[in-house]
């Protein structure tokens, strides 16, 4: 009796990649965190990058079942998927059962890249209200190029999913692939160099201060995956301690004790020690000597690590540059507080956040679709680091966009407000 390829398409299609797809994806990788100091030569300013490197074993053999209601044509990471079944005539049965080549699937990931908005135009399909905004931004269109980092950004997106492509469970998502509807470079009648990108906007959720906030909650205290540090920070200026330094000492007393047991293993024992000397300690002594932003209080965006530490690309913003958020007719101030993965941008502090949508969290982004412009003004930064002062940021910002045409009659700046509550009474 000969099966027609309907009857036999999606259990043989399902089977194969599903058994593939379930293995990788109960397999959690390995994580380790490498943590970067990175010394700017400009008045030893030292920018912190935290890289998060996930090391995958080799996948084993597939030798577990399948469900069958699985249905690959449903997936969480938004690309269509399409298929078919070939049918050939092959050998005995007992032969083709040993060939791998007799029973197989092939799986493609197709993928466009997109271009970089250019014109107003383009740039206010993101931002209906962009040109009316700022008035003298479309007459320094006409000499702006798209900034390098747009096509880097996206060779980085496209090589991330080269290397995920046989892990469906592990790709990008299209939504996080197409986050960055344009880079360009622009320059001012003065010289001045702006750095524009358009995109969503994501949240992070690090920093503290001992010195502007003494205590945090326990969860924050005690968190192995709250990150202390951003990557703006300054000499500490008060007595205060830092108050994640009790949730890292405490990790420190434990890591020790493991390292006195003889039942842990030696490889165990090997991981916490580099964890004592490579996170631990050096974390504990950063926090005692430096403050750095909160992204529950403090404005501020996120830049790739790549643009960040790029010393060639004039136009190219670094830690503590000034920046404005443009979102539904509101023009922000802030700067660039921290430095994020090099495969997507959009990222801005949780302070921000909140102000654009209050529902915002570190699981709720405020803003999904490409409606946020960010323009950065690379070389901005205040020597040395300080700690935020919202009105001369503002102030800062406002003058650098007169630089560039100013904004429209009656718009102005959003004025922040310091909302950290106050330092507890002597």
């Amino acid at each position: 009796m000969t099966l027609s390829p309907k009857h036999l398409f999606w259990p043989l299609l399902c089977g194969i990649l599903a058994v593939a797809t379930l293995v990788i994806a109960l397999r959690p990788p390995k994580v380790k965190v490498v943590e970067k100091t990175i010394e700017v030569p400009v008045e030893k300013e030292v920018v912190k990058v935290v890289e998060k490197i996930v090391e995958v074993e080799k996948e084993p053999e597939p030798r577990l079942g399948i469900s069958s209601d699985l249905d690959l044509r449903e997936t969480s990471k938004g690309f269509s998927f399409s298929s078919r079944l070939e049918v050939e005539n092959g050998g005995l049965a007992s032969v083709e059962r040993r060939d791998v080549r007799a029973y197989r699937s092939e799986h493609i990931l197709r993928v466009r890249i997109p271009r970089a908005a250019h014109t107003m135009e383009e740039l206010e399909k993101a931002s209906p209200q962009l040109g009316s905004l700022l008035p003298g931004l479309e007459p320094l269109l006409a000499s702006a190029s798209v900034s390098g980092f747009f096509e880097k950004l996206y060779a980085n997106k496209t090589g991330r999913l080269r290397e995920k492509a046989g892990q469906l469970g592990s790709l990008l998502t299209s939504h996080n692939f197409f986050d960055c509807q344009t880079m360009l470079d622009i320059t001012a009648e003065n010289g001045r160099k702006i750095f524009l990108l358009q995109g969503d906007m994501d949240v992070v959720s690090d920093g503290s201060d001992g010195d502007r906030l003494p205590t945090m909650p326990s969860e924050i205290v005690n968190s192995t995956h709250y990150q202390p540090t951003t990557s703006y920070g300054w000499a500490k200026v008060g007595r205060t301690p830092n108050p994640l330094i009790a949730g890292y000492e405490r990790r420190l007393e434990v890591a020790r004790s493991e390292l006195q047991d003889s039942s842990v293993s030696a490889e165990r024992k090997d991981w916490v020690r580099s964890r004592i000397d490579g996170v631990l300690l050096p974390g504990i002594e950063e926090m005692k000597r430096r403050s750095f932003l909160i992204a529950e209080y403090d404005p501020f965006i996120v830049i790739p690590m790549n643009i960040i530490l790029d010393r060639r690309d004039p136009f190219g913003p670094k830690v503590g540059d000034y920046a404005v958020v443009v979102h539904k007719g509101v023009l922000y101030p802030a700067i660039v507080g921290d430095a994020g993965p090099t495969f997507k941008v959009g990222e801005a502090s949780l302070r921000m956040a909140r102000q654009i949508d209050p529902k915002s969290s570190p699981y709720w982004r405020p803003v999904s679709d490409l409606t946020v412009t960010y323009l950065c003004f690379p070389g901005t930064a205040e020597k040395p680091h300080r700690p935020p002062d919202y009105e001369f940021w503002r102030q800062r910002c406002a003058e650098l966009l007169e630089e560039i045409g100013g904004v429209a009659a009656g718009t102005e700046l959003f004025r922040w407000e310091n909302t950290l509550p106050p330092p507890p009474e002597a």
